[in-house]
């Protein structure tokens, strides 16, 4: 059977928390749950890295704004290590070029990443920092969630990750038309402000004269 819908499904995930993917796929393999995990994914160091990397991201990703600057941070790490994992199931596997399995694991994850960063930054305007820990918990969960299910089912895992990324990507460029026409305005308001002061502003006495200088 082909690997690449396990690949598509670890690249979205990828996007959303590397560091999870990881892990899943480390403690599926080592445990015997499935053979399509290679060896280095099952190694007890790369567990425990993933573990603690994890629990640092499930911590920075609830705070409002060091969310965005884990993100930032995260924009080469997540497509290299969703790139990384499907060359890995690929060459595990076999059915799949590995350069192949790492550019679809890689640019899946890059989409998936972007609309994770669009969409904090988003919430992120919100006075409140519920909303923030709960899209956090929900993208956890919906890693774990999709992750498992791949493992078992990778095509119908993989085509809800596709309805899911294609979900975002609207998402996301709706945000983004919100956001530009939000900014237009305020600047525009700012713009009506500062021309309403100038306008009720005294005109200045005594009136200078012709030449400029004012006179008493």
């Amino acid at each position: 059977m082909s690997v690449l819908p396990l690949v598509f499904t670890s690249g979205w995930a990828s996007g959303i928390n590397a560091y999870a993917v990881v892990l899943l796929f480390g403690v599926f393999g080592a445990t015997g749950l499935t053979d399509e995990v290679p060896e280095s994914l099952q190694r007890t160091d790369v567990l425990v890295v993933a573990g603690v990397l994890f629990l640092c991201e499930a911590v920075a990703d609830k705070i409002p704004y060091v969310d965005s600057i884990w993100d930032s941070v995260h924009t080469v790490i997540r497509p290299v290590a969703g790139a990384v994992v499907g060359a890995l199931l690929a060459g595990q596997n076999g059915s799949l070029p590995e350069l192949a399995a790492g550019a679809v694991g890689g640019s899946t994850a890059l989409l998936s990443h972007f609309v994770k960063a669009g969409t904090r930054m988003a919430v992120n305007t919100s006075p409140e920092p519920f909303s923030n820990v709960a899209l956090s918990l929900a993208e956890d969960l919906g890693v774990a969630a999709i992750v498992t299910f791949a493992v078992f089912h990778p095509v119908a895992a993989a085509s809800i990750a596709a309805v899911l990324l294609v979900l975002g990507l609207a998402i996301l460029v709706f945000l983004a038309q919100r956001i530009r026409r939000f900014l237009r305005r305020r600047s525009q308001r700012r713009e009506e402000k500062k021309l309403a002061v100038l306008g009720a502003r005294p005109p200045a006495w005594p009136p200078p004269d012709d030449d400029g200088s004012a006179h008493f």
